[in-house]
């Protein structure tokens, strides 16, 4: 069996090139029920089982490019799974390898607390009835024996939102679930996706309503040096956005904001959290509830940019790009006044250029909306480097300490040293993707592969905040709070 990452790759994007070229020719609607066929013609299945389970995970992840839940329930959250497609993991999480010597001390048996444990005809025997995956035989096996065989979807979960049904299907508990999507790549098996407003955007466009693109700084260096904002804003006005704006711009506003926020704690003795990564909200909403008087109230740079365009004009959609799922989260917070309309990943958007017969060219460097400091949002650390030059700009004490967290479990961490009054830091910058949004989960390239592009993109930019104008006319707008 085919379970390669190459191979679930294609499989999703040639899923979401399908729909957005159906969608693009107005006949999705007639047409959805040939895509599995299209795809997998037969008779011999390919992958799976047989043919038929094949086509029906094809016919689910075609419901998450239209926006809906594979499995027809009606439920907000972004990360949905795959059922179709979610098989061949241990249910069992403790197996007994060939390592066992069931030897006389039974250490393993002796630790068991719930008598999970029987010794076989060649082996300890594990009962996957009993065990309370407590890890205890693991722990006291001398010959490392016992293998933890945790699910990789559930391994990669920070929250601890993922379990499995009675059937050993995937359940994703929403009540704790972050949307982050580290859980998605994680799946050998392609069985967790994210719901996508490919076709909600492609219908906007072709209604002639003015869609406006809003590219991550996280995008700079995804495609090599060669392709560059300029790249991308010709490849999208070309297939019927009116416009592409750096979000970068966004970060710039954002940070100015923030550096206020932030002075003004600092005097109070307040500690503080950023908000610019949704996860990371996320996390606090539903984790760390009690710190939300603790999180800054300064909009995302995404969002910053969208007020700034619905300043402009009231009837503007504005559509995000990059590499970040919980940012589809975010857009469906209707808390957040005049928020982007809708988010996309870099896959996405790519599979609505293909469709249409385009597609990224080489462009020379000339779209600078953006510092460098505004472009950096997207680096661990970088929000934290902005803020603190607004600070030295306008005067302000600049020399605050930031715990600055790499990741999920470093921001709870530092959440909970916060929450029990224990943090040594002034601030917390919060990136629940490791490496910052370059490393979100629908990057196109590692961090490591971008960074030697990313940095020749971002060193022709101008060092200094810019676009001055444009950040004095969004700055009420970004005005800046949340809610």
């Amino acid at each position: 069996m085919v379970t390669n990452d190459a191979t679930l790759l294609r499989i999703k994007h040639q899923v979401l090139y399908e729909v957005a070229k159906m969608a693009w020719e107005g006949c999705l609607e007639q047409h959805r029920e040939e895509i599995p066929y299209k795809m997998l013609p037969g008779p011999k299945a390919q992958f799976r089982c047989c043919i038929y389970r094949e086509r029906e995970i094809i016919r689910e992840r075609v419901r998450l490019a239209e926006g809906l839940c594979p499995s027809g329930k009606d439920t907000k959250n972004i990360v949905q799974v795959i059922s179709s497609a979610c098989e061949g993991c241990p249910i069992a999480r403790y197996v007994v390898t060939d390592n066992c010597q069931k030897c006389m001390g039974k250490a393993c048996q002796n630790s068991c607390n719930f008598g999970a444990i029987s010794m076989g005809h060649d082996r300890a025997y594990i009962d996957p009835e009993k065990c309370k995956e407590c890890g205890k035989c693991s722990q006291a096996c001398p010959y490392n024996a016992i293998a933890d065989l945790t699910r990789p979807c559930k391994r990669s979960c920070p929250v601890d939102a993922i379990t499995m049904d009675e059937d050993g299907i995937v359940v994703i508990d929403e009540s704790k679930c972050i949307q982050c999507g580290a859980c998605i790549h994680s799946c050998p098996f392609g069985a967790i996706g994210s719901k996508t407003f490919l076709v909600d955007v492609i219908n906007l466009i072709k209604a002639g309503k003015k869609v406006v693109a809003m590219v991550a700084p996280a995008t700079e260096g995804q495609y090599g040096p060669e392709i560059t904002m300029a790249s991308w804003r010709t490849a999208l006005k070309k297939i019927g956005f009116a416009d592409m704006v750096e979000v970068a711009l966004g970060g710039d506003l954002t940070a100015a904001a923030e550096a206020a926020e932030w002075a003004e704690a600092y005097k109070e003795g307040k500690k503080m959290t950023t908000s610019c990564c949704p996860a990371f909200v996320n996390m606090i909403k539903q984790h760390y509830p009690m710190l939300l008087d603790n999180m800054s109230t300064t909009v995302s740079p995404m969002c910053a940019v969208s007020r700034m365009l619905k300043e402009e004009d009231p009837e503007t959609i504005t559509v995000f790009i990059g590499p970040c799922i919980a940012k589809k989260s975010e857009t469906l917070d209707l808390n957040i006044k005049d928020n982007a309309d809708y988010a996309m990943t870099l896959g996405e958007a790519h599979a609505m250029m293909v469709a249409k017969g385009v597609d990224l060219e080489p462009e020379e460097n000339t779209l600078q909306q953006g510092s460098v400091f505004g472009k950096r949002f997207g680096n661990g650390g970088g929000v934290t480097a902005a803020v603190l030059e607004c600070l030295k700009e306008t005067g302000e004490n600049a020399d605050i300490n930031v715990m600055k967290c790499n990741g999920a479990a470093e921001c709870k961490k530092a959440l909970m040293l916060l929450k029990i009054g224990k943090l040594p830091d002034d601030f917390v910058e919060g990136m629940v993707c490791v490496g910052g949004c370059v490393g979100g989960p629908s990057k196109h390239k590692s961090e490591t592969e971008a960074k030697k592009a990313r940095d020749l993109l971002i060193g022709q930019a101008d060092k200094r905040e810019v676009h001055e104008n444009l950040k004095m006319q969004g700055a009420e707008q970004v005005a800046m709070h949340r809610h």
